[in-house]
């Protein structure tokens, strides 16, 4: 059995650690954890003792001449940092598994991939619903002409404080990959931004949390073209979630629609009703596990303490397989084309098409 020398960059106060990405590898047989970085002194000590890193540096690039592991964890989820800390990595020959979103530009974007490419790298992005056993079952539903042909997938996000044009760069790329892992390629996309009633202007662009770049709106409204027919819709509003909320997609057909909320082992929902779920029939609905519809959840452990665990595994057979992992770097970069598409279509006022031609972020210049 190889043996993996596994390393981790993190950032406290700057993205921290992501949703435990450091956490998995001290748990699997074929991995050491050789080391931490990060430049928070108090916050090295913690993730010390959280991961069982051998060593602790103030500086990641040390660590990384000084380790030289195989594979990294990515941590932080500041997008700014992300660019930097990849590329370093890259130089270095160490696959990673890395939060989201991908980072911030297409030209970021393909200065990774580039980077990796030449290497021959694997890069994991943790949208953990790529990861779901479900996935495969939907699929398997969907090809079986379970709901029909399938006409829209609608998806939504958190909706809370951040809802809005943050909420799409921060949350939305979870279902936004999910529309992908249903509906192909998107071809093109017609999208608006509004701040408080008022479509979006240059005076309303200021820089985004969390280093997302320039960054406006606490309402956006997007349509998707896809290259299957399909047609993809994304909003959100500041405040509208509710609780519990609507994180997560439909897919709606001619013969009924399925609900599945993001997230690792979450339940998707089947209804087989072409009015989808207008059916007085309170015992219309159906769930859909990994084993199954209407079947035990076998899973039992889901949320990112399983899905992390299930995508490192992932990344490592990747590695020994010589494939691309559930969630690649191309399946990344499709997500945050997906979100500088919704920009460009705002900017120009008029659909766009994609692949995007626009290596920076489109608000950078309204």
């Amino acid at each position: 059995m190889a043996m993996y020398k596994v390393a981790i960059i993190g950032s406290t106060g700057r993205g921290d650690y992501g949703h435990g990405l450091d956490a998995v590898w001290q748990h699997f047989d074929d991995c050491e954890v050789v080391g931490v970085a990060d430049q928070d002194a108090v916050g090295l000590q913690k993730a010390v003792a959280r991961t069982g890193a051998a060593r602790a540096y103030a500086d990641y690039r040390e660590m990384l001449d000084k380790e030289r592991p195989q594979i990294v964890a990515v941590c932080p989820r500041w997008t700014d940092q992300h660019r930097d800390m990849v590329l370093a990595c890259a130089e270095h020959s160490c696959h990673m598994y890395m939060e989201k979103p991908f980072c911030r530009t297409l030209r970021e974007a393909d200065e990774i991939i580039q980077a990796c490419e030449m290497r021959h790298l694997k890069l994991a992005v943790a949208h953990i619903s790529r990861y779901s056993p479900q996935l495969e079952v939907i699929r398997k539903l969907i090809q079986a002409g379970e709901i029909g042909d399938v006409l829209e997938i609608r998806a939504r996000g958190k909706e809370d404080g951040r809802g809005g044009a943050e909420d799409l760069w921060v949350l939305g790329t979870h279902v936004l990959d999910l529309m992908r892992a249903f509906a192909g390629e998107p071809t093109s996309c017609f999208a608006a931004l509004y701040q408080k009633g008022d479509r979006v202007t240059r005076e309303h662009v200021q820089p985004g949390s969390e280093g997302l770049g320039p960054l406006a709106g606490d309402r956006v409204d997007a349509m998707y073209r896809f290259q299957t027919g399909i047609t993809g819709y994304f909003s959100s509003q500041k405040g509208a979630g509710g609780n519990p909320n609507r994180f997560g997609i439909r897919i709606l057909g001619t013969k009924g629609m399925i609900e599945h909320t993001s997230g690792y082992a979450n339940p998707a929902f089947l209804v087989n009703d072409a009015r989808w779920g207008l059916s007085r029939d309170s015992g219309s609905w159906k769930t859909i596990t990994s084993a199954g519809i209407d079947q035990p959840e076998p899973i039992a452990i889901g949320g990112y303490e399983g899905g992390n665990p299930a995508a490192a595994r992932d990344l490592i057979d990747a590695i020994e397989q010589d494939r691309q992992p559930k969630c690649s770097m191309y399946q990344a970069q499709g997500a945050i084309e997906m979100v500088l598409a919704v920009f460009e279509s705002h900017r120009l006022n008029a659909p766009v098409t994609l692949p995007l031609d626009c290596p920076e972020n489109p608000l950078g210049s309204l």
